[in-house]
């Protein structure tokens, strides 16, 4: 059945956040963008190799590339090997019967030949079919720790991309459109609150919208100094007296 698949686990996404190519804020990396789109359509086979350093959108790239294949009818699964621990090598089989595939965090499994050596079937599988396999990690398959040394040269056979990191305009620009995907309307004021107050890094702020959405439902209101000053008081959730998030 067409659609997308979860290998043995659901696909962590947030909130009410749905990880799509438009609400990626592209800027340096159009092309990394563009081959995605193409390879999740359907109408290209070249392998991708994405990397660069945590908040460059590797895995929302990943999960937007997914949901745009699923959306064109297209059996599609992503593999988040980060999630290694909790996860088989096994799962791995098969996966070639499908359309699209993605394993996100391949430095997570560096190392380990339980799963490095079904990455290297994988991938051989894949290219007889010929169909696209997508990866990411926080480094280029020349500087990869992986062991095996069949499978780190065929990561970096195909397109490789190393991913820019957004300027903080554009990271606030990204923290907007998610907020309005959201319905959540956020000032310039209320932004620039928050600039001086909390981590400027993606994880961190996206981390804080869903902090704020949810306080928000659970109070009522809407994002005002005031308001957004009270829930970094308490941690996350807006109401008096809980106990603050860990972080």
């Amino acid at each position: 059945m067409p659609g997308l698949q979860f290998p043995q686990i659901p696909l962590p996404l947030s909130g009410t956040d749905t990880l799509t190519f438009d609400l990626y804020c592209a800027k340096d990396n159009g092309l990394a963008l563009t081959e995605l789109q193409r390879a999740a359509a359907g109408s290209a086979t070249r392998n991708i190799y994405l990397w660069g350093d945590a908040g460059t959108g590797k895995s929302h790239l990943l999960h937007a590339a997914c949901a745009a294949a699923a959306a064109a009818g297209r059996r599609a699964a992503l593999v988040p090997l980060a999630q290694c621990s909790r996860l088989a090598p096994t799962l791995l089989e098969s996966l070639e019967d499908l359309d699209f595939v993605c394993i996100d965090d391949v430095d997570a499994v560096a190392g380990q030949p339980a799963w490095e050596q079904p990455l290297f079937h994988l991938f051989n599988r894949m290219r007889e079919t010929p169909r696209p396999l997508v990866f990411a990690a926080r480094t280029s398959p020349a500087g990869s720790a992986i062991s095996l040394p069949d499978l780190k040269s065929r990561l970096g056979w195909d397109l490789v991309f190393r991913l820019a990191p957004l300027q903080e305009a554009e990271r606030f620009a990204a923290l907007r459109r998610r907020a309005q995907m959201r319905g959540m309307e956020i000032t310039d004021e209320v932004l620039g609150y928050l600039s001086r107050r909390i981590p400027r890094d993606m994880h961190s702020l996206f981390a804080w919208l869903e902090r704020l959405d949810r306080g928000s439902l659970s109070a009522g209101k809407r994002l005002t100094i005031p308001f957004v000053r009270e829930v970094l008081e308490r941690g996350g959730t807006g109401r008096p007296g809980s106990r603050p998030d860990n972080q």
